[in-house]
């Protein structure tokens, strides 16, 4: 066959729906193969990392607090661990469990808006969430109720449901009582079952065929599942402390998205990597403990889960395994803890990983004497996934290639969806354009 004969098409996703944010895909396919995949991002960039320069790196939490609705914590936890470890400020324990503690709430909260909203309806076949609960009222009034715990917490400890506001350089502003926390205990203990009969039922969803192999970059404690603490670690041999980050990463310009892309550097072995709850399982699974621990063997997910498809799997055991955290972090909590400790400020940088729901969030700022910052760099999971998301579609769609356009449509809609990229609009479809040539053009874009 000659290379005019050869079938291309032109798959054109002018927004992508359930995903945080503006952007669309462009796949083009010549015969069975994927000739191009482009994860576009056509918001406008949002310049945080320049508002920071010039203000104080005390007000680094609250500001970076409002990159994100759905994931602000992880913002805070990431600014104010930088800062403190640029200032040399030690917190005591305390300070760090009621933290973890407001960690565990956001990723209650965010992975069950995910779970149950967004990627549930994929495997069920309805359009949203909205569809798919006149057949499933109970699943998802189960999701609400999952995410209402997680909210409660960051509330409580956090100061407010949106944008916290009780972080700060050194600790909290202020501390909640054992009996406000207590009052949470019987709301997060019925969700605990609920999460633990949530796992297992999205364990039984049909999943596609497809298994891959990637890069996986998370953190890894030494005593426990990681949020806020532990060393960068990858199963390609990395391991490395936080400030050493630019030295194995770089961020590179793309011509069609907004966003950059952050990429393991050419030296380091180069390429795409994948952050998030797949890398954190395969890191971390030996820190899965009580009933995350009993779910993991039950459900045979095996050392390492390959198949992007079953990250709502994976997602649904974090929940429980947050959970689990956030009963003992409050059983242990004793009141005589200090808010917060001295703060001095003096000339330096701080760099700071933690990990968001969807995956590994870094920080870096320089600051002078008085602490004023004159740079700052934040690199947020979906930047960091996004060639590896491009990736999946690039291996998935050859061997899906023959099926009608509807289901082409859901078929890259789901796999973007795998990653959860961050969410700001999930009230449109997605609008696509199939375009089907018989020359050696693209067709139209």
């Amino acid at each position: 066959m000659t290379k005019s004969a050869i079938k291309t098409k032109t798959i054109k996703v002018n927004y992508l729906a359930r995903v945080e944010g503006e952007g669309a895909l462009l796949v083009r396919l010549r015969g069975q193969d994927v000739e191009d995949v482009q994860l576009k991002i056509f918001e406008p960039p949002r310049f945080f990392e320049a508002l920071l320069r010039g203000r104080s790196v005390m007000e680094a939490p609250d500001i970076t607090a409002r990159i994100c609705g759905i994931c602000p914590i992880a913002y805070q936890m990431s600014a104010v661990y930088a800062v403190e470890q640029g200032l040399d400020v030690m917190v005591p324990p305390p300070i760090h469990d009621l933290r973890r503690l407001l960690y565990c709430g956001e990723w209650i909260e965010s992975h069950a808006l995910h779970l149950f909203m967004l990627h549930a309806p994929d495997f069920l076949g309805y359009p949203d969430a909205v569809a798919m609960a006149k057949d499933h009222a109970q699943r998802v009034e189960h999701g609400l109720a999952i995410k209402k715990s997680g909210n409660a917490i960051v509330s409580l400890v956090g100061g407010r449901e949106i944008h916290p506001i009780n972080v700060k350089v050194g600790g909290f502003y202020g501390l909640p009582s054992r009996r406000e926390l207590n009052l949470l205990k019987d709301q997060l203990s019925s969700a605990l079952e609920i999460a633990i009969a949530s796992t297992i039922w999205v364990s039984g969803f049909d999943f596609p065929d497809f298994d891959r192999s990637v890069v996986l970059v998370a953190l890894r404690s030494t005593d426990e599942y990681p949020m806020a603490r532990g060393r960068i670690v990858s199963n390609h041999g990395f391991d490395l402390p936080a400030k050493e980050f630019d030295n194995f990463f770089e961020e590179i310009h793309v011509p069609y998205t907004t966003a950059l892309h952050s990429v393991v550097k050419t030296e380091k072995g180069g390429g795409a990597y994948l952050t998030g709850p797949l890398a954190r399982y395969a890191i971390n699974r030996q820190w899965l403990h009580g009933r995350a621990g009993e779910l993991t063997r039950s459900l045979n997910l095996g050392s390492v889960v390959t198949n992007p498809f079953k990250s709502i799997v994976v997602r649904g055991i974090e929940i429980v395994h947050a959970i689990e955290e956030a009963i003992r972090i409050i059983e242990l909590y004793e009141d005589t803890a200090i808010a917060s400790v001295g703060v001095r400020l003096r000339a330096g940088q701080g760099c700071a990983a933690t990990e968001a729901p969807r995956g590994l969030l870094y920080h870096r700022y320089t600051f002078d004497a008085d602490g004023i910052i004159s740079d700052a760099k934040i690199v947020p999971p979906t930047s960091q996934n996004q060639k590896s998301i491009e990736d999946d579609l690039r291996r998935l769609l050859p061997s899906f290639i023959g099926l009608p356009k509807s289901q082409m449509t859901h078929l890259c809609e789901q796999a973007i969806r795998n990653h959860d990229p961050c969410i700001s609009c999930a009230t449109h479809f997605l609008r696509l354009e199939f375009d089907s040539v018989a020359n050696d053009g693209m067709g139209d874009l």
